[in-house]
């Protein structure tokens, strides 16, 4: 058979595992391979013809497939010092996992982490292999239940498959619902750091060449996670399982209240503040990731204010495009309209603080179909009234330099859910606006699933360029998470990512996102409210209709 090893042709008589194709010396430089374009861990068997890509640190799927081992790893290891212990895991601030240690009736300690430290580099030095097993639901299940994990137990009760996949190391048994490494010696970067209550994994990210990220404090954005895992406890719904007995149990509509009243009552605690200090606000800056749901906040914040007596000024920052001609080029050497600079910022500013000191303005129009700007309307700002502007480069002050701090209020907006498969594996938050985007390009930007999916790296690395950077800044989080909402988004993604074929290169993510969807039961999208944030994607909202009547 002839195998291609990245661009490389060789015969070979037998199959062989993947990790066999290697040197010796490079084995533990790959975490997985591309084999006619599907993801497979480095003990898969080539038995045919093939063309074989190694996937290294600066991969994404070979960085989650290190992720995986880690976690299971440290439950590996916890366990081992603190058998009677539970492991839950979030993910968390600059770009690490939150590990929560309880049962251990009293507080977790910087001795307790340099034990599991200790234990975890025991484990790695031994180079254990990890062995993929497939079992039967009632096998896995009593398995489980052996073991106190409960968690897992309850979300098998939703698997359609009669059938699932276990990692054996030694007599430990786990699944993180990814692909995995071959040995535990394939470990070789990881930071734990002590984070009351509990600790901190860093680990290498491919947006970083495959390096650990240098970590940066964030209290503003922890608050705000801290607060969305005490939502999903309030509410008993941060499990999948949790999430499916509510569905059951017919108290649907009833929850999808009790989850858009904490979105009133967060936009009436911002119109009250917004309010209290509108003689020094000017500016109310409104930013965040991609399908976080601005635009629907942004009309529902403004109407929340008209109902205090204040009516901003709304100023699209698209207007101030300088085109496509004359973007910055990306390092393809193509336009970047995501850069700060593809904007005219000169202008932008000049027109913000001309408009705060009492003057009237002729703001630009910018046409995307000719990709050229018109003049636009003539703005004049009442007494006490804000400008309202919306985009990713809005908390960057590069924007906006002549306004002091002081007369502007930053939001950041993005769902912060703290939603878990179970205990070990939480769903990302990033998968979650993904899988909004992929349904709201598929209905209103005639993307085809596809697409969405072979941009969303360029997006995520725009994010952290533009976004990410500037969020500390915000005077306020706004969680947009829903936590029904993936009940009702499921009848929408799951067809368009089924349609992936398995020689797409997009396939990788579609299937990832099937996993764990396809637990979720169905909601009604009926019961959804028509101001909700979830209708930018799934439609119907209030507007964005064309009746004005």
């Amino acid at each position: 058979m002839i195998i291609t090893i990245n661009g490389n042709k060789q015969e070979y008589k037998k199959p062989l595992k993947l990790q066999d194709l290697l040197p010796a010396n490079e084995k533990k430089q790959y975490q997985a391979a591309k084999v006619n374009n599907r993801i497979r861990e480095l003990d898969y068997i080539v038995k045919d013809d093939a063309v074989v890509e190694f996937l290294d640190l600066t991969d994404q799927d070979a960085c989650r497939i290190y992720q995986s081992t880690l976690r299971y790893l440290i439950v590996m290891a916890v366990k081992q010092i603190f058998p009677k212990s539970r492991v839950i895991f979030n993910y968390s601030i600059s770009r690490s996992i939150f590990a929560n240690i309880t049962n251990l009736n009293r507080i977790f300690t910087k001795a307790d982490l340099k034990q599991i430290e200790s234990k975890l580099d025991e484990l790695i030095e031994a180079d254990l292999p990890i062995i993929r097993k497939s079992i039967t639901k009632e096998e896995a299940e009593k398995y489980y239940e052996s073991q106190g994990y409960y968690d897992k137990v309850n979300v098998l009760k939703y698997r359609p498959e009669d059938t699932v996949h276990i990692y054996e190391c030694g007599d430990y048994k786990n699944y993180m619902f990814g692909y995995m490494l071959p040995s535990t010696g394939y470990i070789k970067d990881y930071i734990l750091r002590l984070y009351t209550p509990g600790f901190l994994i860093q680990y290498p990210r491919s947006e970083t060449n495959g390096k650990i990220p240098k970590f940066e404090d964030a209290p503003v954005f922890t608050n705000a996670l801290r607060e969305a895992n005490n939502w999903g406890n309030i509410i008993e719904a941060s499990y999948i399982s949790q999430m499916n007995q509510i569905v059951e149990k017919h108290e649907a509509l009833e929850f999808i209240n009790v989850c858009e009243t904490k979105h009133n009552n967060m936009l009436a605690e911002l119109g009250e503040t917004i309010k209290k200090n509108i003689d020094d606000i000017k500016l109310i800056a409104i930013a965040g990731p991609s399908s976080s749901g601005k635009t629907t906040f942004t009309n529902r914040l403004r109407i929340e204010l008209m109902s205090r007596g204040i009516k901003p000024l709304m100023i699209s920052i698209d207007d101030y495009y300088l085109g496509i001609d004359n973007a910055p080029k990306d390092e393809e050497g193509k336009p970047d309209l995501e850069h700060i600079d593809a904007l005219d910022r000169d202008l932008f500013n000049e027109h913000m603080y001309r408009l705060i000191a009492g003057e009237e303005v002729t703001l630009p129009h910018f046409d995307f179909e000719t990709s050229s700007r018109k003049e636009g309307r003539k703005v004049k700002l009442a007494k006490n009234q804000p400008i309202m502007i919306e985009g990713i480069h809005a908390l960057n002050d590069d924007l906006t330099p002549s306004i002091p701090s002081h007369q502007k209020y930053r939001i950041y907006i993005a769902p912060q859910a703290q939603m878990h498969i179970d205990d070990q594996n939480p769903i990302s938050i990033s998968d979650i606006r993904l899988i909004r985007r992929m349904v709201r390009d598929h209905n209103y930007r005639n993307y085809n699933c596809e697409k969405t999916l072979a941009i969303w790296p360029s997006v995520r690395r725009g994010e952290f360029r533009w976004i990410y950077p500037h969020q500390e800044k915000a005077d306020y989080v706004f969680n947009s998470e829903l936590t029904y909402e993936l009940c009702v988004m499921k009848k929408y993604a799951l067809p368009l990512l089924e349609e992936i074929k398995p020689d797409s290169p997009n396939y990788i993510t579609a299937n990832r996102l099937v996993k764990f969807l396809k637990y979720f039961k169905d909601i009604q999208d009926r019961w959804v409210p028509c101001n909700s944030l979830l209708r930018e994607f799934i439609g119907d909202s209030i507007f964005y209709t064309d009746d004005k009547n």
